[in-house]
């Protein structure tokens, strides 16, 4: 990944706003720590951190057309960049980068070529010819991208909130799929497949066509010129990354900087169920595996940092982003700037355990289609920002374009949970591999039922994430919590706790709006809880809060004892931890 911030049209060009600009652009250096630039042309600014996983050499941004009216900065990957460059076969290529194809495509189609990238984007171009400019983000929101707009009239864009919150009135997350062009000052959507509607489509399930569109989604994000690996946490989507990607290294022989064998990384507690299960994995692919273990005390540690990186308050995607930041850091540390990734496929084909409760297949998959349209505040938000806050690009194959196509244009009865006819979650993508003549994963494995990527590293870290949170969160601190925070009012103390913390790096009203609102349930929307309605009564987003779904939980290791420095105060049996002071007295002063 890398990191972009552009401000446009602003009524300051003294050689203080350059600066300003650089200054602000540095706040995005740890989504690309291997090069900065920036292009001026009169009162517009393009500024690029650079992550170089493509062309390394060479690939410097911001990009330019052959005469440089155009300047592009990009964070993203264009995976059909060679198939685009046989498009655009009278134009000149200064380098090998796979993001240069945009200045061309923008100088040849004009706004409308959005829709001839396959990949992961958010870019912003100048078109200094006449002094107008777009912004575009991918179909689902993969990559970040913010927007906002100065007292000056400028109009920002930035790969994070913290790069423009200080500097902007107002801002807003950009949303994905769409385009925003300074000739119209209007957003459109350029991304409108046939399930964007919430149709129930009526296509019959193939097994081999979604495993074919699987494969190829994985196969293409091999493409890096850097040392790569795979996320394996042993449940369904991960491991199905790591198979195919594994027997694409073994068979076409490619050798990258580590060689042919498939590198893959998995993090929990002593004696967690995807540490346990990521093992055996690795041991049936024949990876090189790299497992790391965290505490309790080390995922605490680390939660204000994470909470700054990944510029949300909400309860799972924390709690997840977690481990994810942790074993990001252990992932550098070995040389390592790209990994693939499982995320989207529970989104896609109704994985959540609360989709065992759907009533028919109209509700199911129109739930499938919120669940996707929402992945970039989510799942997406977590994968790209807990991975570069360290310098490390993640990709994720079940949001290939035309994978989720293919998945979301299926009958959905096809994907409904029916245990007369044995069939579990994720059923269909389940069957696809299949194959008894060359087995992808092991019976179990490929049946191994959903695990949330924060309970599976280990139940016992939520157990302490709440259990913090109530020792810092008095009971007198929640009973005032509508008038700390009235807007996206926070329904349990480790949500207030989180918030807290949340706003002390980001405290304006414009930063709140950019989180999903509502109480945090074991289902993301009001329609979901009508299945069941015993979620209602339920706060805890976990995945083993859906009721009498998730198999009983593993045997674990006692829960870790607390010690905090400098404090020898216990409640309940355990250490307390306290805030930090400058947030401690916020929320004093706030409750009184």
């Amino acid at each position: 990944m890398c990191g972009i911030l552009a401000v446009l049209g602003c009524s300051d060009t003294s050689q203080i706003k350059r600066s300003r600009v650089i200054e602000l652009s540095r706040r995005l250096r740890h989504r690309g720590p291997d090069w900065s630039g920036l292009h001026c042309y009169e009162n517009f600014y393009l500024a690029h951190q650079r992550l170089a996983i493509v062309d390394p050499t060479s690939g410097d941004q911001p990009l330019y057309n052959e005469d440089k009216t155009i300047a592009v900065t990009v964070n993203g990957e264009i995976y059909n960049h060679e198939a685009l460059r046989e498009k655009l076969k009278s134009h000149q290529f200064r380098t090998g980068s796979d993001c240069e194809v945009i200045a061309h495509l923008y100088e040849e189609y004009g706004e409308d070529f959005v829709d001839m990238l396959d990949g992961m984007f958010s870019f912003v171009l100048l078109d200094t010819r006449d002094k107008s400019f777009i912004a575009a983000r991918d179909a689902i929101g993969i990559t970040p991208l913010y927007m906002g707009w100065g007292r000056d009239g400028s109009t920002w864009f930035a790969s994070e909130m913290k790069a423009l919150s200080d500097d902007c009135e107002r801002f807003r997350t950009f949303p994905p799929g769409h385009i925003y062009s300074s000739k119209t000052g209007d957003l459109r959507r350029w991304f409108n497949p046939p399930w964007y509607s919430e149709r129930i489509p009526a296509t019959t399930y193939d097994p081999l066509v979604l495993r074919e569109a699987f494969e190829k989604a994985v196969v293409k994000r091999l493409m890096t010129d850097v040392p790569f690996g795979v996320l394996l946490s042993g449940g369904l989507d991960s491991s199905l990354v790591a198979s195919v990607a594994s027997r694409h290294l073994a068979e076409t022989k490619v050798a990258k900087q580590w060689g042919s064998q498939l590198h893959t990384f998995c993090i929990g507690l002593k004696g967690s169920p995807d540490l346990k299960a990521a093992r055996e994995v690795a041991n049936y692919l024949g990876t090189l595996h790299h497992e790391f273990n965290f505490t309790v005390q080390e995922g605490l540690d680390a939660l204000e940092e994470v909470i700054y990186h990944i510029e949300t308050y909400d309860v799972t995607t924390i709690r997840a982003s977690t481990p994810m930041f942790l074993m990001s850091r252990k992932i550098k540390s070995l040389g390592v700037k790209m990994v693939i990734s499982g995320e989207g496929s529970d989104e896609i084909f109704g994985g959540y355990l609360y989709f065992h409760k759907a009533p028919n297949k109209e509700e199911f998959h129109q739930e499938t289609c919120r669940k996707v349209k929402a992945l970039h505040l989510y799942d997406c938000l977590r994968a790209n920002k807990a991975t570069s806050a360290w310098g490390v690009e993640a990709r994720v194959p079940f949001l290939d374009k035309n994978l989720i196509n293919i998945a979301m244009d299926i009958d959905p009865e096809w994907k409904m949970v029916r245990p007369d006819q044995g069939r579990i979650e994720k059923w269909i993508l389940r069957n696809a591999f299949d194959d008894p003549q060359k087995p992808y994963l092991p019976k179990h494995i490929l049946y191994r039922q959903k695990e949330q990527f924060s309970d599976g590293v280990g139940y016992s870290w939520i157990d302490g994430l709440k259990d913090h949170a109530s020792r810092h969160v008095s009971d007198a601190m929640l009973a005032q919590v509508i008038n700390i925070f009235p807007e996206n009012t926070p329904t349990t103390k480790e949500a207030y706790y989180y918030r807290a913390i949340f706003e002390k790096f980001f405290p304006k009203n414009s930063a709140q709006l950019t989180v999903p609102g509502g109480p945090s349930v074991a289902c993301s929307t009001a329609k979901a809880l009508e299945w069941d309605a015993a979620w209602s009564k339920n706060p805890d987003p976990s995945g083993r809060a859906a009721l009498g779904v998730h198999a009983a939980a593993y045997d674990e290791e006692p829960s870790v004892t607390v010690t905090p420095i400098g404090a020898n105060t216990k409640f309940a049996g355990k250490a307390m931890i306290d805030l930090s002071p400058n947030l401690a007295d916020g929320i004093i002063k706030a409750v009184v």
